[in-house]
């Protein structure tokens, strides 16, 4: 079996359907672009999300742009569309705005997909504790956090890739933190993107433990180490364009330099050494409007 089965079994990931349909649930002109609230359904969960359509002639390149967590549950899709909080998160509607075709879906707890809550509403200490057990119930039922996520990215890809307006070619993905875990996972196992940045967010699990690190819940999967490490899902990426965003106090990308390292030669292999990046900054977790720039520029690079 391929590494890449192997960790496909551990997680126990459901087959996605190629194309995703979806319904609308309301429309806005935002000048530049339409935004879509959509809602599409993946192994019997509803998961909302925005879908921003530029205007002007198709077909138009598209990004699945993964949210951060930063224990801000109220805030998921909604932020990185640029109506709540950092303005440093608002790749959607930068991107919209640039020529591409934007979902950002709302992960599993957050924002319109929590118990107690809806919208952008703060609850944060119920939405807390709510998040603690839906991964106990996930890890008891093997309907983990981290395979949710998984197959709710993947089920936004084919959302993308069945809309006749969009490049099949020119798919992409990209988040910060915890939306950079989510998207090298999904990026390993759906094919169909073909370009994909994590920032913030490359750090093996030793270094985690290590150094008494928080894991993000969504990227706790039982057994897994017993066989891999991150390394091995990102190795999977090859030979697919990959950049990695890190900074040199950053605790949740502290081995990335490590990791690229490692990659690199599984790149090498497979002649593609140029389409795996490595930009590491002075600083912390946060994003900078440096690092928010240079992410834009790579993106739409692609386009």
């Amino acid at each position: 079996m391929s590494a890449i089965g192997r960790i496909s079994e551990i997680i126990d990931l459901a087959q996605i359907t190629d194309r995703m349909e979806f319904i609308f649930n309301s429309v806005i002109d935002c000048d530049a672009y339409i935004r879509n609230k959509i809602e599409y359904e993946v192994n019997g969960r509803i998961i909302p999300a925005f879908l921003l359509i530029p205007k002007g002639e198709a077909p138009f390149p598209a990004v699945l742009v993964n949210h951060q967590h930063h224990s801000q549950r109220n805030w998921g899709k909604s932020e990185v569309c640029g109506l709540v909080g950092d303005p440093l998160q608002d790749f959607g509607s930068k991107l919209a705005c640039a020529g591409f075709v934007v979902i950002a879906p709302d992960a599993i707890c957050f924002e319109e997909r929590r118990v107690n809550a809806r919208g952008t509403e703060e609850n944060h200490t119920e939405d807390e504790w709510n998040h603690f057990l839906a991964l106990c119930h996930g890890i008891l039922t093997g309907e983990t956090l981290a395979k949710i996520s998984i197959e709710d990215a993947i089920g936004a890809v084919s959302v993308l890739n069945g809309l006749d307006i969009v490049d099949k070619t020119k798919i992409g993905c990209l988040g910060h933190s915890y939306g950079g875990n989510t998207t090298y996972f999904a990026t390993a196992f759906d094919k169909r993107i073909s370009y994909a940045m994590s920032s913030g967010s490359v750090v093996s699990y030793k270094h985690r433990m290590d150094n008494s690190i928080g894991i993000e819940m969504s990227s706790i999967i039982p057994g897994f180490l017993k066989e891999f490490e991150i390394v091995d899902v990102i190795k999977e990426i090859a030979p697919r364009d990959f950049l990695i965003i890190c900074s040199d106090e950053d605790k949740y990308s502290k081995d990335a330099p490590q990791i690229y390292e490692i990659v690199r030669k599984h790149y090498i292999s497979r002649n593609a050494e140029r389409n795996l990046q490595i930009k590491q900054y002075n600083g912390g977790h946060q994003l900078t409007q440096e690092r928010f720039d240079y992410i834009l520029e790579w993106i739409t690079s692609h386009a």
